[in-house]
This record gives C-alpha cells, structure tokens and sequence, in this order.
C-alpha cells in the first residue's frame, strides 16, 4: 500500500500478505504487524463494518437514476473542472487498459472512462457510475480508503478486503476545495498485472490541477497571491495559490498555498493578511510597481525566500516584503469562528485584550452563545489553566446573591453552612469571574461588587478578615447597561468599571455564516456521522428569524438528529418537530406562487390569516411537485393522509 508522501516502495512479500489475509478469513481478526499500518486500519474498519473477504455486495448500494441525477446536479463544478484533466489523464494511461474514475465526497461514482478490454471485468465488481465504494460497502479500496484516510494511496490485488477485488490494482487521491473541504475522489482503476509505481504520483498531480481550477475560477473577483520558492514555479500546477477578502483575511489557500506559508486549515477564514505578511491589504493594492507582471521575492522570518505575485481581478500587482511568525491560532476562540465578519471582527478586538486587565462586556440577545463566547476567550487566554466562574445574576435569588458572591462567616445567618462558605469571587482567584446577566444584579449588590473591583479584596458575610482577589473579570447581558444606567436601574459608576471593552454578539438572522454554523453544530451533536441538512430546508431555515438564537436552532437540530433513522444523513421537513414545521410554512407562504390558490382559495383579503398562509404554503408544494400528492406531503412535512384532510378542509 502506497500513501501521497511515501518513498516508492515494492508492493508487500506476496507471502506475508497472504498469510494475514489467512488470518483475516479464518479468525476474522487483523494481523498486529507484518503489514502496513494504514491497511491494517482499513481492513479493521471493514471487520468493524460486519464485512467478511468472501462477501458479495449487495445491489442496494447502487443509487438509483433520480439520487445520481441529484449527485451529478449537486457536484457540476466538481465535474466541469473534472472532465478534462480525466480525458487527459486517460490518455496517460489508455495504454494499460485502465478506468479514470471520479467520486464524490461520500465516495459514489459520478463518472468513469474505461478501456473497452476493462469494462467488462470493471461491470462485475461495479465500477459503473452511482455504485458506492465506501470502505463500508466495498472493504479496503482506494476510493474509500482515500476518503477515510484522506490522502492519496494505492491499494493493489489482495490489500483489497473483498477477494473477488483482488485482480485489481487502484490508486485515488482527493480533492478538495479552498476552504479544506473535501470535494471528491479521483481514481485510476486497472489490472493488478499493469501496476506501474509513478501511479500515484500521477493521481495526485491530476487532483492537483482540478483543485487548482477550482480555485481559480471561484476566484475571479478577489485578490489571490501566487507563490512558489522558485520564480518560475509561479503558473505551474505545483504554484501555491492564496485568496484574500476585501478586508485582507486570507479566506482560501490549495494545499501548496497553506505549506508554503507554514499555515494550517483550520487557520483559513482566521488570519489576516497582516498577520502573515508584514504589510495590509490597502498598502498592497495602492502601491505602484515598476514590473506588475513579475514576482518579487519575499523572506520568511525562519530565511525561506518564497516568490509572489499578487493578482486582484484580471489586473496583476506585486509585493516584497518580509513575512511575520504566525501567531498560534490553534485556539478556542478560532474553533467558534465559522465566518461570520461581525463575530470575526469581535474576536479579533478581544484578541488584542486577552492578556491585559481589561474587563470584557459582552452584550446580545438571549441564546447568541455569551456564556460561550466568555468561556472561549478564557480557554485562550494567559489564565486558561485557572478556574473559570460563572454566575447568572438573574438565576440566583435576591437574599442569596450576597452570600453567593461574597461568601460567609460560620453562623452568618440561618441556614448557613457550620463552615461558612468562601464565596464565587474567592473562588475565582487567579482565574476568570464569569457575570451571566449582570444587568439584573440588585443595585445593593452592585455597591458591593464595585468596592471589591476597586480594591481587590473581599470581606465575607458575618466578619472576619478581607482576603485579596485577583481574577480577570467578564459579564454578559441581553439589555443595553448604557440605557439602564441612564434610567436608574444600573449604577453608572460600576458600569464605567464593567466597560472596560464592550462588544455586541450578532443574533443569528444577522448572521451571513449559517451554513458553516450548520455543520458544526451538527458535528457536534453527531461525532460519530456525517450528517447534513437539505439544501431546501437549509435555505428555509436561514430564513428565519429565530427569537431564541443558536441556542433555539441547535435546541431544533438537535431534535431532527433524533429523528433520523440509523441509515440516514440527510436532515429533511419531516425530521423537524410540528411547529417548527408551521412556523417556516407561515414564513415561506406570502411569498410563495398562487397558481393553484385559485382553484382552492376564497375571495382575497388585505392580509392572511394563518388559514390563508397554510393554503399558500400547500399550494405551493402542489405546485412544485407538478400536483404529486405523496411529494407534496415530504416538501411539507406530513403525511399523505394528513395533506387530503387539509385539503378537503380548504375546499
């Protein structure tokens, strides 16, 4: 088995393969050594998925004409930017009597370009466009050992889990996008008698190129940065590309691109220009070049010369100037970050205060994830290793608040512990003191909470002696502390203290990350599957308003998740609980089509009602299903049975 980044080596002793693959039918267990790590891994998680080496796979894992149209629709870049560097390829290989295969991410055949003496051995083992070559339906193979190790490997004769693959010898690479996302997987497939070593290599040139155009093409209007070590690396397939914002974030990179400025891709969408290149993105594009078609050398901090040219549009610029060391980004806040410019541009004010006494306010609806936020800036910040405290103001009764806070002498008042208590502030000594909703703090609180802030020390309820404190200092609050003081409701000089900086959190229909804030959501809730919400219903559900925030949308995908059934990843109108279902009818329906409304509905009126905005709604699923009862009925989310009585009911 040969991996992207492996010396070529010889394929294994013919001997010692055949002897684990012995062990693997007899005893159905892997050998521990005496073959490849990465394909013991492979043939582990084919044991793991019930497969046996003799196995036969079932047709039903071919999808059906309707799901490969839906595939191919849903991957037409993917396969656009494909198709010639496939005939090219081919070409390369037509000699061997091989197959150029394409996959998408979840490792179906989208396309395949087969020699003609091939296609009847490459039809017995499925190697047709719609089949699945997921390790989990096919066992060790390139594709889906690619897709779960995610680098380019070779899998040759019997290092296939199935045996009646074992005349096959397949190399695959993946593709994947600006972003690090993967896209698909590319293949060549042929007789394990015409293996050649430079296989492999030639795979992984091939995705190269496609993500190369990829990435050009959805580049076309931002700033992109060419690098390569060598002046005349600029233009190949082995050039590093790296795209920039409007406002000098480094938004894409291929993966020459992240290698060549020493970045990772969790760091895409979370650096700034700035931050990798001494000089801002305004200085770059005002600066006027001899030579704007010529790279110019830059110096990394570490000595590395790399070339760049810079390219904003159709026009060329040019930089050279040093490069900074990449801060370590590798953090809590950058794991919240799915894109969002305002929640980017919070955190990169908080930043710039983690490691200074300055108290941080954080202001914003109920459930845009403050607590989150407050944790994340501790985790990365000089007292991540201390205690992080958080109280909610308007969770903690009035009469308790005091001793909560402040802590208790023994015997303090009825109730209290034989022991006393030391209090939250104690306890977050060293560390960070977290107020959720300080805005509902009693203002007989509020004095004493400044006095500890000004001197930094606390005196417990009942006597005893003031002890010192030092802890850094975060609230929270869904009102306006500036309106509340004005109206007397908040000490103005506690507020002075509380804004040392204060940043206002985004709602989420103010939010232009959705998408992103989606997925990580539902990784979340699902660690150990790949799930994924309709296109449909994700544009639906980025439309509305969502009055509790994230905390509401995850609250609501975490539902849909339960509702799947074990085979299924796609989040649909059916997985949503009822009346979420009726709120996203009512907010699609007064702009939905009203061909049909005619023949159902009654005189019009100035405004609907939610009798009139639940016809529109099943009128338009009528509509958009061409009058089909039982696809309407999964556009809204019901039952057949239950869309005739609605409709015998609008009658």
């Amino acid at each position: 088995m040969r991996c992207a980044g492996d010396n070529v080596q010889p394929t294994l002793h013919d001997a010692v393969l055949r002897q684990a693959r012995m062990r693997l039918i007899e005893h159905g267990d892997c050998p521990a050594d005496g073959i490849d790590a990465r394909l013991a891994r492979s043939w582990q998680r084919s044991l793991a998925a019930g497969l046996s080496p003799l196995d036969r796979v079932a047709d039903s894992e071919h999808a059906n004409a309707i799901d490969l149209r839906r595939i191919l629709t849903r991957n037409h870049e993917l396969l656009a930017h494909s198709r010639p560097v496939m005939d090219y390829l081919f070409d390369q290989v037509r000699g061997s009597e091989g197959m150029v295969i394409l996959a998408d991410q979840r490792g179906t055949l989208m396309r395949t370009l087969g020699h003609p003496d091939f296609l009847n051995k490459a039809q017995r083992v499925a190697l047709t466009s719609g089949a699945s070559w997921l390790e989990q339906h096919r066992g060790t193979n390139a594709i889906g050992t690619a897709l779960a190790e995610l680098e380019g490997v070779e899998i040759h004769g019997a290092e296939h889990f199935f045996e009646r693959n074992a005349f096959l010898s397949c190399t695959a690479a993946p593709i994947v996008s600006a972003r690090g996302e993967l896209l698909g997987i590319l293949d060549i497939s042929g007789d394990q008698r015409s293996d050649h070593p430079h296989t492999l290599g030639l795979v992984n040139m091939a995705a190269r190129m496609i993500e190369n155009s990829l990435m050009l093409d959805a580049s076309r209007c931002q700033t992109r940065l060419h690098l390569h070590p060598q002046r005349e690396g600029i233009g190949t397939v082995a050039e590093g590309i790296v795209t920039l914002s409007d406002d000098g974030w480094i938004v894409g990179a291929n993966r020459n691109g992240l290698a060549f400025l020493k970045l990772a891709t969790r760091a895409l969408g979370a650096v700034q220009l700035t931050h990798a290149m001494d000089v801002r993105l305004s200085d770059l594009l005002s600066r006027p070049l001899r030579s704007p078609d010529q790279p110019r050398l830059v110096r990394l901090c570490d000595g590395t010369e790399l070339y760049v040219l810079v390219q904003v549009a159709q026009g060329a610029l040019q930089i050279a100037l040093p490069a900074l060391v990449m801060p370590k980004l590798d953090d809590a806040l950058t794991q919240l970050d799915t894109g969002d410019v305002r929640w980017r541009s919070v955190t990169d004010k908080v930043r710039r205060v983690l490691d200074k006494p300055i108290p941080l306010l954080i202001q914003g609806e109920s459930g845009v994830g403050k607590e989150l936020f407050a944790r994340a800036v501790h985790d990365s910040g000089p007292r991540r290793s201390k205690p992080f405290v958080a109280i909610n103001c308007a969770a903690v009764p009035e009469n308790l608040i005091e001793a909560e806070l402040f802590g208790y002498a023994p015997g303090a008042f009825t109730g209290a512990r034989r022991e006393g208590s030391p209090g939250r502030l104690r306890e977050a000594h060293g560390g960070t003191l977290f107020l959720d909703e300080v805005g509902d703090m009693p203002l007989a609180m509020q004095a004493r909470l400044l006095r500890v802030l000004q001197e930094r020390e606390v005196s417990p309820l009942g006597g005893g002696s003031a002890v010192a404190v030092d802890f850094g200092l975060i609230c929270a609050t869904h009102c306006k502390l500036r309106e509340a003081t004005e109206l007397g409701r908040f000490r103005s000089d506690l507020y002075y203290r509380l804004n040392g900086l204060t940043v206002q959190l985004p709602a989420l229909r103010e939010r232009t990350d959705f998408a992103a804030l989606t997925q990580r959501l539902l990784a979340g809730l699902n660690p150990q599957r790949n799930i994924h919400v309709a296109p449909a219903l994700l544009a639906r559900l980025s439309a509305y308003a969502w009055p509790g925030n994230v905390r509401q949308y995850a609250n609501a995908l975490r539902t849909a998740s339960a509702m799947l059934e074990p085979h299924e990843l796609c989040i649909d109108w059916a997985h949503l609980s009822d009346d979420l279902q009726e709120d996203l009818a009512v907010q699609a329906a007064p702009t939905a089509p009203q061909t049909r409304a005619a023949m159902l509905s009654t005189a019009a009126e100035p405004s609907q009602n939610l009798s009139q905005l639940s016809r529109t709604a099943i009128c338009q699923a009528l509509d958009g299903s061409g009058g089909n009862m039982s696809q309407a009925a999964r556009r809204l989310g019901i039952s057949r049975q239950t869309l005739y009585r609605k409709l015998a009911a609008l009658k």
